[in-house]
């Protein structure tokens, strides 16, 4: 596929000129709300950790889920790129075992041996960074490395992929209180990205307001594509939903194949990649595992889901 390449450094430039600062702000809940939230999310996908296991947080930003991950037992690797987001993660941490490293998540390889982690995490809006489909492949393919046999990845990311906004539904409203207002503008520059204009206006001592702003590309990304190249990295999809951000959970069941033959050998296929994965997860779970492929609901929202249990036993 050709691919619209971002240009370097556009997406720290954007963090550190601008969103880093409001990051916690526009999410518009308290930091151990948003924790709790992503604890219950990866506690009943993933489930608790055992043995020490590893869990790296891709684009870690100020860390809800390198929180919540450590609050679940995992040794957590948080990685990304903002040294302000990583400053705030930081001061939270306290006597939790999470590791900080500075550090772009292209050069996964880098930072974890292959067959090392239990669990990759690549959430908020991550993927969308990334400065090419060739980029965001090449990632899956180093979190399929990295990953333990039946370990597992979970994604999420907003879906820019379909119909394009028009007119005035390009602005859309994120926050607002007494002190800032913020809203973001699409602009829809190509078939592979669209420019998200960030304005934020905060209010100063005087009462005065002042204009902050920023652009930046993301990656329009579709959930077929993604989902096609994780499996052809090795990974099987086991959970998914699509509501405008999409939220996908696979496990590492085979290697990567590279010829019709082999594929045909491993049983590659879409079909055959899925039973194969039922009947890992079955076994991690002692082969309590109720296994369905209809649409179940989990936190109150629709999945389309495997599994009808988390992807690993839960430990005591």
């Amino acid at each position: 596929m050709e691919s619209t390449v971002l240009p370097p450094g556009a997406v720290q430039a954007h963090y550190d000129n601008l969103l880093a600062e409001h990051y916690d702000w526009m999410l518009g809940a308290p930091v151990e709300r948003k924790v709790a939230e992503q604890q219950k999310l990866l506690n009943e996908i993933a489930g608790s950790a055992a043995n020490d296991d590893l869990a790296v947080d891709l684009g870690c930003g100020s860390g809800f889920q390198s929180l919540a991950l450590a609050e679940l037992g995992y040794r957590v690797l948080a990685l990304d790129i903002s040294e302000r987001l990583l400053a705030t993660l930081a001061a939270r941490i306290k006597s939790r075992n999470i590791t900080i490293r500075r550090a772009d998540i292209r050069n996964l390889d880098d930072h974890v041996a292959p067959a090392t982690v239990s669990l990759a995490v690549c959430m908020g809006d991550t993927l969308t960074h990334l400065s090419s489909h060739q980029e965001a492949d090449a990632l899956f393919q180093s979190v399929a490395r990295a990953l333990k046999p039946r370990g597992v990845f979970i994604a999420t990311y907003r879906d820019l992929s379909g119909r394009e906004l028009q007119g005035l539904d390009r602005f859309i409203p994120i926050r607002g209180d007494d002190g800032r207002t913020m809203l973001c503008f699409l602009e829809y520059n190509s078939a592979e990205t669209v420019v998200v204009h960030d304005l934020i206006y905060v209010r100063d001592a005087d009462g005065l307001w002042a204009l902050h702003k920023s652009s930046y590309r993301k990656l329009r990304l579709s959930l077929d594509w993604v989902r096609g190249r994780v499996e052809a990295a090795g990974l099987s999809i086991v959970l998914q939903r699509a509501d405008g951000i999409v939220t996908l959970a696979a496990v590492k069941i085979r290697t990567p194949s590279r010829s019709a033959d082999s594929t045909a050998r491993d049983g590659a296929t879409d079909a055959s990649s899925r039973r194969s994965a039922r009947r890992v997860l079955a076994v991690a779970s002692g082969g309590s595992m109720t296994i369905m492929t209809k649409l179940t609901t989990l936190g109150g929202n629709s999945w389309t889901r495997i599994s009808g249990q988390s992807l690993r036993p839960k430990r005591s």
